[in-house]
């Protein structure tokens, strides 16, 4: 007859009710009352208003560039975890710091800053211009504005597990004469690509829903340069708010399939 181990700190229930009850309060109960919200629209309703060009146009926007930014973040970030844990040199606190600076400092603040710079009349806006490009006002500033606000999210993902790799393992490996490449792919390819999938979803997820920093580099132009979030508080300003709870439900549900998807790539590629 088996025995069940008690654990080292008593009161699963307690703590389990604890928890349910703090998410229910701050997630399920809130999303459930959009759900109940766009439940009053009709079928007919409800689509009419989730495929609206408008609509898809500010879809296909904030998922496009979120992604995007997402991967741009897990080429630069794997670099920056990188350089930040296996090497030590002058300014690398510097650079921590500057890593998490987008944490801390308001996403408006990020935005009026890369608008500034990345205006047609800002220093680097004004260089683009003369090279024939715009980059703000256009989805190639939205899309840096995400990677801003989106890079922490990757860098202190793969710290931890990096700095977890034995260094031992490469230098067997070199050893054994494996190739710089060949130690990438087979000895931390397998170790980082979890946590990489981790650090690109939360980027991602992060991108999707920002609002702040984009608002004011995109120039919110309908079918051009509007977000799905934009999109959202243009319809409360309205009063519509069976429209803006019809959109957040259409984002949450492509948000939770997207995250789905990745969560279990992530867990098939975990057990191999």
């Amino acid at each position: 007859m088996s025995r069940q181990t008690s654990p080292v700190i008593p009161g699963f229930g307690l703590t389990l009710g604890y928890t349910l009850v703090y998410l229910s309060l701050l997630v399920l109960i809130p999303l459930g009352a959009m759900f109940v919200h766009a439940a009053q629209l009709t079928w007919a309703e409800f689509w009419a208003i989730i495929t609206a060009p408008r609509v898809v146009a500010a879809l296909k926007l904030s998922f496009t560039t979120a992604f995007i930014a997402a991967l741009i973040n897990g080429v630069i970030g794997s670099l920056l975890a990188w350089v930040l844990v296996r090497y030590r040199f002058p300014g690398r606190k510097i650079i921590e710091a500057m890593i998490d600076l987008p944490f801390a400092l308001p996403t408006a603040v990020a935005g009026i800053a890369l608008t500034a710079l990345y205006a047609p009349n800002g220093l680097i806006g004004r260089l683009a211009a003369e090279l024939g490009f715009k980059i703000a006002y256009t989805p190639i500033g939205i899309t840096l504005a995400l990677t801003f606000v989106t890079l922490p999210f990757v860098v202190r993902t793969l710290q931890p597990v990096l700095a977890d790799i034995p260094r031992e393992v490469e230098e067997a490996a070199a050893c054994l004469g494996a190739k710089p490449l060949q130690i990438a792919r087979h000895v931390l390819l397998p170790a980082l690509l979890p946590a990489w999938l981790t650090g690109f979803s939360l980027a991602f997820a992060r991108g999707v829903g920002e609002y702040g920093s984009v608002i004011f580099i995109a120039g919110n132009m309908p079918m051009k340069t509007e977000i799905l979030p934009l999109l959202i508080m243009v319809k409360l300003d309205q009063y519509d708010y069976h429209g803006a709870t019809a959109i957040g439900v259409l984002m949450l549900l492509v948000s939770f399939v997207l995250l789905l998807a990745i969560n279990l790539l992530q867990r098939r590629i975990s057990h191999g």
